[in-house]
């Protein structure tokens, strides 16, 4: 079974790169949305300006292929993580169908054909985001609709800035670099929001029911409590050459058993494949999972804020996260210990030059810092350093080439982190449309 769902899928990647050229040729114009190639590249929420006429439903079929060698390297305290060679990683694909069903009114679908923590094809999730209300009646709140977006559905929400420039399993274009970040604000739970934009002021409040894994059954420790969130920001392009974007962003789940998913919510994995896993140990058994690399300190009870400030100067770029993460509830072990929490920072600096800027060099530096609980006389530490640039061979065939350097710090680690450092040479290629 496994073998025939190999073929089905690199039939069906093959199929999709073959025919990106044909499909992009007549891909037709859609309401509020968000380019998949390059022209998407720093933008955020879609804009409310009313450019595209409606004249019927339109269907666009896009996809997303990314693929990557990796020359990674590894090391820890024990001595005993896996040894890394140099060679071609699994490649993903993605495909998506993004329909205009009304005017003003839009569907979004997005599949993971082929990805590195699945073996089958299987949904990540899809949304309905309404810009106009003439379905009710024509020019049904018209004043409210002209600067309003409603978005329902089961795919990742609006918290922070950072999941706009992450990749998102074969969607790699919008990242100038191969990892995401360290603290992966990432998950597709069932969602309901209401954005507001005006004269560059920008306001977002919204809610989840806490889930990554979607059931009605209920057990002893069953609470579901939802997950809520928010947004308040400005965006403006002050002139030609400069633009400036400050949000900052909340998120709060009360639940014992939901909302531990804000940052472990990508089940498509991570880029930097088999880092941190073991050898088997004298009982045969290995640790490693395909989340290693980025940290979720899986709280109980989860309160979030992230600050993202977005400079760009001409072709000088600059992405900043400020993001605390806390635990808020008393631990149920014996010691009732009061859970901690972490502090990430991230600072983004790239040059973007060339015609249409299709070229870009630049660096990240990303750290991850806190106590999983508040007795720890220790801070756990991460930290990753990347460098490196890219190549807009087209504005939908991207290519990348990284360093990447990441440590955990500290006599807080323990087993295999414990000393534990990665790092190496990334280079990938990618597809969207």
């Amino acid at each position: 079974m496994k073998t025939r769902n190999k073929i089905i899928q690199s039939l069906l990647v093959a199929i999709l790169i073959l025919a990106s050229g044909v499909v992009y040729a007549q891909q037709p114009a859609l309401q509020y949305f968000r380019p998949n190639d390059k022209n998407g590249l720093n933008v955020f929420e879609p804009s409310k300006e009313d450019t595209v006429i409606f004249d019927g439903l339109k269907v666009r079929v896009g996809g997303d292929f990314a693929m990557q060698f990796q020359g990674i390297r590894q090391s820890n305290t024990a001595g005993n993580l896996t040894k890394l060679g140099s060679d071609f990683n699994l490649p993903s694909a993605n495909l998506n169908l993004d329909v205009q069903v009304l005017d003003g009114v839009r569907m979004h679908l997005r599949t993971y054909l082929s990805s590195r923590a699945h073996n089958e094809s299987w949904i990540k999730g899809g949304y309905m985001q309404i810009d106009k209300l003439d379905f009710i009646k024509p020019e049904f709140l018209e004043g409210v609709m002209k600067y309003t977006s409603i978005t329902i559905g089961l795919d990742e929400f609006n918290y922070g800035d950072a999941h706009f420039r992450r990749s998102d399993n074969a969607r790699a274009i919008f990242n100038p670099f191969v990892g995401n970040y360290i603290m992966d604000a990432f998950s597709t739970e069932a969602f309901g929001e209401i954005t507001v934009q005006k004269n560059g002021l920008l306001a977002v409040v919204g809610l989840t029911n806490g889930k990554l894994n979607q059931n009605v059954t209920v057990t002893d420790n069953t609470d579901n409590k939802p997950s809520f969130y928010g947004k308040l920001g400005f965006d403006k392009q002050l002139n030609e050459d400069f633009r400036v974007r400050l949000t900052g962003s909340w998120y709060i789940n009360n639940g014992t058993s939901t909302g531990t998913w804000l940052y472990g919510g990508d089940r498509a994995g991570t880029r930097y494949y088999n880092v941190l896993y073991t050898l088997p140990d004298a009982n045969g058994v290995a640790e490693g999972g395909p989340r290693d690399g980025r940290f979720n300190a899986r709280f109980t009870k989860l309160t979030a804020l992230q600050i993202n400030p977005f400079i760009k100067f001409k072709g000088l770029e600059f992405f900043g996260i400020y993001e605390l993460a806390n635990g808020n509830n008393e631990f149920t072990q014996p010691q009732s210990d009061t859970e901690g929490g972490f502090t990430q920072l991230a600072a983004e600096l790239l040059y973007r030059f060339g015609t249409n800027e299709k070229f870009y060099i630049g660096g990240r530096y990303n750290t991850v810092n806190g106590k999983m609980r508040e007795s720890a006389t220790e801070n756990l530490d991460i930290s990753r350093l990347n460098l490196g640039g890219g190549w807009f061979i087209s504005k939908n065939v991207l290519t990348k080439l990284e360093y990447v350097k990441q440590s955990y710090n500290g006599e807080a680690w323990t087993g295999r982190f414990a000393g534990a450092e990665f790092s190496g040479v990334m280079v990938e290629a990618v597809i969207s449309f």
